[in-house]
């Protein structure tokens, strides 16, 4: 059909790269044509987005959505579709980077009829969005004419190809001014320390062709993220070519809104850790892999095409993107098998490579109130360091409660809203989730505790009945209300905590023990050992202990466990609570 046109506009010569991937990312544009332009005589970039649709209309909120029978919810108009692909190229290709003019976008709807598709048309259009659709086949043919000529486009489409791979110089120019000039980070201690030996290790790159590793090690509230992006703004300001990357939807949905709420482009710096599998090897200077302990075995899952299948382990292939790889991690927060961001396993795969690896520790605290006695508290609560349990002893930096019900923690926390202060309830995943419901109705109420029902926060990407999206759940005010699993938490804090310990973790007699059983976490199977469902379950609980920055409030569904948790937590009830 696009061949057909091509040749029927006496474009026969015209190379056509189909289902052409976007650099860093898994989309994939359905074909672009690459020739020479009309008159510049310069290589020119014709980038299509196909569709099969005969009929859609536009959203009634947003020209820039529109709905078709064959889906329940809104898809982008293919205009803005194109339009984003072409600002992307743009963006990460270093050919388009430099010349974006000879650039240009159509979405073209072959099956159309005029009757079917002519509301789609009051989407704004431009040289990097223009619609046709197959009633007016003659339109897209003189486009395509005013693009390209008949002169083939071999030696463009190799340039393309071979493009360099990276954030251009203008988007790190933009991205410098919003993370760097917008947000005013203070570093301190240890966290100026991990931040000048990145620095440093961007210096020797440059000036001896060197490579190395750096690891920065700590805590939940030590500081990590805050160390990324001050070095991403200092990064790209100084014209170094970085990306930023989580194995968490839920994160990089975050950092991708908090750096990028003026400046949409500036999203596209903030990518995933599966995003490297076919990237050039040191193709970027500095690669900041945020949430290391995410990291999975392979990058490959089920929907992963088969050319892109290296068999590469994902820690090879992030050290392998960039010169100085950037790894920022808590060994204490992996909670799924097959999460394998440990410093030993980095260290391994640096000396596997005959690199240096410098491994930074964070010991200060910045969240949980800055309280080290509270995160020592909770080590040696769940048994993830020697030494038994604590009784814990007030430091005036960490309010900590055990209460004896879930709609008393819910009672108190909403009292503390209405003082001003965000608060969230999370739990083990020790309840069934119900992932799909159907549009109109409000999220069933999965986790149930006697007479008190709560739903799971959304599963999915859009809000259902004024609830957030799950990546959102942790920062919308809307969270409050659902029950947040460790997905959604982690990574995040808010002022209040509120915990509830489900039947999979109960103390017994002088230890805890774990109940796999109890687990209706899909990601532990059959052939996952005791062992690491007992580690991985004490590490989700570590996670959500360490969420609240002012206090935590904690339930167990268990009375022997609600027993020594009450018999280690002096009592602080609601009076003695700062309002």
């Amino acid at each position: 059909m696009l061949a057909s046109a091509l040749n029927d506009a006496g474009l026969g010569q015209v190379e056509m790269l189909l289902e052409y991937g976007l650099p860093l990312n898994s989309k994939r544009a359905d074909a672009v044509l690459v020739g020479v332009h009309p008159k510049t005589g310069m290589p020119s970039y014709v980038v299509v987005e196909l569709k099969q649709w005969s009929s859609a209309e536009p959203d009634d909120d947003n020209p820039t959505l529109c709905r078709l029978e064959t889906y329940a919810r809104p898809v982008l108009n293919p205009v803005d579709q194109v339009r984003g692909y072409c600002r992307y190229l743009a963006s990460f290709n270093s050919v388009l980077a430099e010349h974006p003019e000879r650039l240009s976008g159509a979405a073209y709807l072959h099956n159309a009829t005029e009757f079917g598709v002519s509301g789609l048309f009051e989407a704004e259009q431009d040289d990097y969005g223009r619609l046709f659709i197959g009633a007016r086949r003659g339109e897209f043919i003189d486009y395509l004419r005013t693009r390209l000529t008949s002169a083939p486009g071999a030696s463009a489409a190799d340039e393309l190809i071979s493009g360099k791979v990276g954030p251009s110089k203008q988007l790190m120019a933009v991205a410098a001014q919003e993370v760097r000039e917008r947000e005013q980070f203070v570093l301190l201690d240890e966290q100026q320390v991990a931040y000048r030996m990145v620095m440093n290790a961007v210096r020797r790159s440059k000036q001896s062709d060197h490579k190395e590793v750096v690891v920065v090690t700590g805590g939940p509230g030590t500081g990590k993220s805050v160390i990324a992006l001050s070095l991403l703004g200092e990064l790209y300001r100084q014209g170094v070519t970085a990306l930023h990357a989580t194995g968490s939807s839920s994160f990089t949905t975050t950092m991708r809104k908090v750096a990028g709420a003026r400046k949409p482009q500036v999203r596209e710096l903030f990518k995933y850790f599966n995003s490297f599998m076919t990237a050039e090897r040191n193709g970027l200077e500095v690669l900041i892999c945020d949430e290391a302990h995410r990291m999975r075995e392979t990058s490959a899952n089920r929907y992963t095409r088969a050319a892109d299948r290296t068999g590469k382990p994902q820690i090879e292939e992030l050290i392998d993107a960039a010169r100085v790889p950037v790894f920022l991690l808590d060994e204490h927060q992996v909670v799924r098998p097959g999460e394998m961001g440990t410093v030993a396993e980095i260290q391994a795969a640096a000396a596997h490579k005959g690199l240096d690896c410098r491994v930074v520790p964070l010991d200060s605290q910045f969240r949980c109130g800055g309280s080290d006695a509270y995160l020592r508290w909770v080590v040696r609560l769940l048994g993830l360091e020697p030494g038994g349990a604590l009784e814990w002893e007030p430091d005036g930096k960490m309010q900590l409660m055990v209460v004896d019900s879930p709609q008393e923690m819910e009672s108190f926390l909403d009292g503390r809203r209405s003082s001003g202060y965000s608060a969230r309830m999370s739990a083990g995943y020790c309840w069934k989730w119900t992932k799909k419901v159907p549009p109109g109705q409000a999220l069933p109420a999965d986790v149930v505790i006697g007479e008190w029902e709560r739903p799971w926060n959304v599963f999915g990407d859009r809000a259902v009945a004024g609830a957030p999206p799950a990546a959102l759940w942790a920062t919308d005010p809307a969270g409050f209300g659902q029950v947040g699993c460790v997905y959604t938490a982690q990574g995040f804090e808010y002022d209040w905590s509120g915990v509830i310990l489900g039947p999979d973790l109960v103390w017994r007699g002088d230890r805890w023990v774990t109940d796999r059983a109890a687990s209706k976490d899909p990601v532990f199977k059959k052939s996952t050992p005791d062992a690491d469902v007992d580690r991985l379950i004490r590490n989700t609980y570590k996670v959500l202990l360490t969420r609240g920055m002012v206090g935590t409030v904690i339930y167990s569904t268990d009375a022997e466990t609600r027993a020594k948790l009450r018999q280690l937590v002096e009592v602080e009830r609601a009076a003695s609570v700062p309002g």
